[in-house]
């Protein structure tokens, strides 16, 4: 007989563990599970990894080797998503009339990158990115700089145009100034307020860049917001995200935008018509507003077609199914492609539910 599944735990206040239940309890195979803690080490080998995985609010397993979890680690891209959060409370607050508003009305200094100023040779803005909205910053397809790229043609998966979003974001709220970016807070910031704080989260932020020419005006399109985030953190956005937004009593983001966010972004679909490929097809039909997603069953197509993740650099993965009430965290995992989770360590824990 299996184990009646527990009442869902609420979400942890600012620095508490999350509450811990027996595999059982959340509808695991106990030995399943450990069958892909096994799978996890050997894969592993001598590198260190961090794996959380959290079902009904639960913490089921922590399974760290060469980490601690309290040490934070580069989201790198992951932070696209919560990128996607700030957009939409920006426009829940009224600071962004819209997501399909232009850019360029918030952040005019956008366009202030002449030729050989830029990030590289043939980088520059250019007169058409003058349309660019921010729904279409936010999906990967603005083509921001990009020589023969008009806004919404091409998803092309690139960091200026989130540094733009960022940038743009902040100077709404009055807190980047892109010709002395040290003099205000900026986004980190408005991150920490908007998701950070309310969640009872402890990320740190700082601003990275690629290397530049010196001439580079980086003020204006570099910077990108870098969150360094423990696995405790990543898992409360996690959770943030299953809920749509909820945190205990507090809609944080709008439940709305977030599943928008989480789907296959409209101006995907619309730039996939103008774009065939292999990896236009493969690649970006699994991005929304931020997320990738599980939508057309192509990413992870084993798994549950609701689920999505935030995805960085450095195997960074924060993997939600609502569906199922799961999250799982890798911060760092053993995956070479995240498509790799399907029949990898995400598909060993799921074939673990009993």
């Amino acid at each position: 007989m299996t184990a009646p599944e527990p009442t869902r735990a609420d979400v942890p206040p600012p620095g508490a563990p999350w509450p811990a239940a027996a595999p059982e309890r959340a509808g695991f195979d106990r030995a399943r599970l450990a069958d892909a803690h096994a799978w996890l080490a050997d894969a592993a080998g001598e590198a260190a990894c961090r794996v959380g995985v959290y079902r009904h609010g639960l913490a089921v397993a922590e399974w760290c080797r060469g980490l601690p979890p309290s040490r934070q680690v580069q989201m790198a891209s992951a932070a696209k998503s919560v990128y996607s959060c700030m957009l939409g409370i920006a426009v829940r607050e009224g600071r962004i009339g819209s997501a399909d508003d232009r850019v360029v009305d918030y952040y005019p200094e956008m366009m202030d990158v002449p030729e050989g100023r830029g990030p590289k040779p043939g980088r520059h803005a250019k007169p058409d990115d003058r349309d660019i909205t921010f729904r279409q910053l936010i999906s990967n397809t603005s083509g921001y700089m990009k020589p023969d790229e008009p806004p919404g043609s091409t998803f092309h998966y690139q960091t200026f145009g989130m540094n733009i979003l960022c940038h743009a974001l902040a100077v709404a709220h009055g807190l980047y100034d892109s010709a002395d970016p040290a003099r205000l807070p900026g986004p980190g910031a408005l991150a920490e307020r908007m998701i950070r704080d309310p969640i009872g989260a402890s990320w740190s932020s700082c601003y990275s860049n690629f290397p530049h020419p010196p001439e580079a005006l980086t003020g204006i399109f570099g910077n990108y917001l870098q969150l360094s985030a423990s696995l405790d953190d990543l898992a409360r956005l996690g959770r943030l995200w299953l809920d749509l937004g909820r945190w205990g009593d507090r809609q944080v983001v709008p439940d709305g935008w977030l599943r928008e966010a989480v789907r296959t972004a409209p101006e995907v679909h619309a730039a996939s018509s103008a774009a065939r490929g292999e990896r236009f097809e493969g690649e970006a039909l699994c991005y929304g507003y931020g997320f990738w997603t599980n939508e057309p069953g192509l990413l992870w197509p084993s798994l549950p077609r609701d689920s999505f993740a935030a995805s960085g650099a450095g195997r960074i993965h924060v993997w939600v199914c609502p569906s199922l009430d799961l999250v799982v965290v890798q911060s760092p995992g053993v995956y070479t492609h995240q498509r790799d989770n399907d029949s990898g360590l995400l598909g060993r824990i799921v074939a673990a539910l009993a």
